[in-house]
């Protein structure tokens, strides 16, 4: 009995220094995963959207809680105005989440460019909706708030021949970010107010 008694000790011991030691390790190295995400995922698809911009959009950025969600809007101050900003959202595809980043001009709730930031679609079908500059480029000039659907459920979107599922994805994604973008809108204005145009 004694010795049940030591062994429950030890492992709760050394459990204790495990999980501690793996919440310091990832403390520690949060923020440079954060800026390797930032460098090589999402910098590419913001600076993609947000082209033309006379300041760093990845660098110039805010976060805006959203219930238990904090979320990065990334500004470009484009032609000397301050109102176009790239958020992400996401769908669900046929393989598993769909990651998206989306831009807005909050003058008129139009989308300025999409880009998948994140897949992992069926390559050469799926993969499609990050590679097929002509899928995502369908988005562009479209009102944000409105709902996106595929033509086959009766939407405007074109579908990926033989990627229904993660073009639906793609749409559910969009949607999803026309409600964060209402929701947040007066939020995100105030933010960029900030800025230097």
């Amino acid at each position: 009995m004694n010795e049940m008694i030591k062994m429950v000790v030890v492992l709760t011991i050394l459990s204790s220094f495990s999980g501690g030691l793996l919440a310091t390790v990832r403390n520690g190295t949060k923020d440079k995963i954060e800026n390797q995400q930032l460098q090589f995922v999402k910098g590419p698809a913001i600076e993609n959207i947000l082209q033309g911009a006379s300041n760093d959009p990845v660098a110039d950025r805010f976060k805006i809680k959203d219930g238990d969600v904090e979320r990065n809007f990334f500004v470009g101050i484009i032609d000397g105005k301050t109102n176009i900003v790239a958020f992400e959202s996401e769908g669900k595809g046929f393989s598993g989440d769909i990651g998206l980043m989306i831009g807005i001009n909050l003058d008129t709730d139009k989308i300025v460019g999409v880009n998948v930031t994140t897949h992992s679609e069926t390559p050469g079908v799926g993969s499609k909706a990050k590679s097929d500059p002509k899928f995502v480029s369908q988005f562009t000039n479209l009102n944000l708030i409105n709902e996106f659907k595929v033509k086959p459920d009766g939407g405007q979107v074109d579908a990926i021949s033989g990627a229904t599922v993660t073009s639906r994805g793609v749409s559910m994604g969009l949607t999803q970010a026309g409600i964060i973008y209402k929701k947040l809108k007066p939020q995100i204005a105030e933010q960029l107010k900030s800025f230097k145009k």
